[in-house]
């Protein structure tokens, strides 16, 4: 016998879906709208479907909704767990949960893929009813608007009087902007981070880029391919791309640096080795190394290979159209008019190191907001994680927006910056 002390037994392991400041398990539903939608150029579709996640619940006089407008590559799937087995949770859930920055216990929070989206709602890849074959491109043409006028039939369907915020970073921000002045009576708070007020040259430029990586692939086929197969080559691509924009220097030099990968595998989706050359010599890939050699080039082929897990080609051609169109100042005249019907508080938010939407298009919103006579505050981070920054952990951030969405409505203008 030895006078060790007893092990203690071990503390039980909390799922992670059971933590208490989760949401938990959902479940997406969908919403069909059994009429002809009509997109802002005249096309229709003979019904819509919108994929949705809600968690908290509607209040008594239905005016505690809050919805979360997603960016690019994003969907309705934004807190919590489709499955305890899921490896991860929902896109913003360090945000929305019992007791965090968008607090399910007094908020009802929702979340919809949108139109032109791959993750339920109508889009590209969804089943023509005509042909018993996906749209492809006879899908209509999209717009941001297409997408808020869609959403709002959406939370017509679920009761809301009135939406107490709408928040969104990137795409989402753009959305959220164009529900506060197309729905101004329903808005009470817009809520935009890492956002434009139109997309710019550089903006766009790499969006056509990203879209050529895909048409240029023989596999799109002119957007006519399978489910399993399609562009696989040009989309990784265009993922490898963007997300380079979403990241900073910065971060990038911290994370990775020039730091070599011990592995000299080939990844078989991005590249193929040339065959020997004729008479023995070397081939030009015998002669050079063009294998993986750095961290960065890992990382990038690893967010290439999982986006073509998750997103359709078209839909990506799709969204970002919508996006290089997206002009406030060409829309309605100039931005100042087309904050004119706002009737919301807002709250604009840049990242000092966002490079794709910086932050003198973040504030210049504010400022028409201002000089449209509105109520509008201005916060601008210090980050150097880039554009993605609205989406990372920040208990700078998230007290920032808790505080606005506790804020009474105030009874005068409030202009910060």
């Amino acid at each position: 016998m030895t006078d060790e002390p007893e092990a203690s037994a071990a503390a039980p392991v909390v799922p992670r879906h059971l933590a208490p400041d989760d949401v938990g398990l959902v479940v997406p539903r969908d919403f069909v709208y059994p009429r002809p939608f009509t997109f802002k150029n005249g096309q229709q579709l003979d019904g819509l479907t919108l994929r949705y996640e809600t968690y908290g619940t509607l209040n008594a006089t239905r005016d505690n909704a809050v919805l979360i407008c997603h960016a690019l590559s994003g969907n309705h799937h934004c807190a919590g767990w489709n499955s305890p087995t899921d490896k991860k949770p929902g896109w913003w859930n360090n945000l929305i949960g019992p007791g965090k920055a968008v607090d399910t216990r007094r908020f009802f929070v929702v979340c919809a893929n949108v139109p032109g989206g791959c993750s339920g709602s109508s889009g590209p890849s969804s089943t023509n009813p005509a042909t018993g074959e996906p749209y492809g491109l006879r899908f209509p043409a999209l717009t941001i608007l297409d997408m808020v006028r869609a959403q709002k039939l959406l939370l017509d369907h679920l009761g809301i009087a009135e939406l107490h915020t709408v928040i969104g970073g990137s795409m989402g921000g753009m959305t959220a902007m164009l529900f506060a002045i197309e729905f101004p009576r329903f808005t009470r708070r817009l809520l935009a981070m890492a956002t434009t007020a139109r997309e710019g040259a550089q903006a766009i430029a790499f969006n056509e880029v990203g879209r050529q990586a895909i048409m240029q692939d023989p596999g799109w086929n002119n957007g006519d391919y399978t489910r399993d197969g399609g562009p696989r080559v040009g989309l990784a691509i265009a993922r490898m791309m963007a997300h380079i924009t979403y990241l900073s220097d910065a971060s990038m030099d911290r994370k990775f640096g020039r730091r070599t990968i011990q592995s000299r595998a080939k990844s078989p989706q991005l590249s193929a080795e040339l065959p020997p050359a004729a008479g023995g010599q070397p081939s030009i890939a015998a002669a050079a190394d063009f294998n993986l050699q750095f961290e960065v080039e890992s990382y990038l082929r690893h967010q290439g290979q999982t986006f073509i897990n998750r997103f359709d080609a078209n839909s990506y051609l799709y969204i970002t159209r919508a996006l290089d169109q997206f002009d406030l100042d060409h829309a309605y005249g100039s931005l100042e008019q087309a904050f004119a019907p706002v009737q919301a508080e807002s709250l604009v938010v840049g990242f000092t190191s966002d490079w794709l939407f910086p932050p003198e298009q973040n504030r210049a919103i504010a400022l028409a907001l201002l000089r449209a006579g509105k109520r509008a505050s201005y916060a601008e981070l210090s980050t150097d994680l880039g554009h993605d920054s609205f989406l990372l952990e920040s208990d700078e951030l998230y007290a920032l927006i808790r505080g606005f969405l506790d804020r009474p409505q105030p009874n005068q203008f409030d202009f910060t910056i």
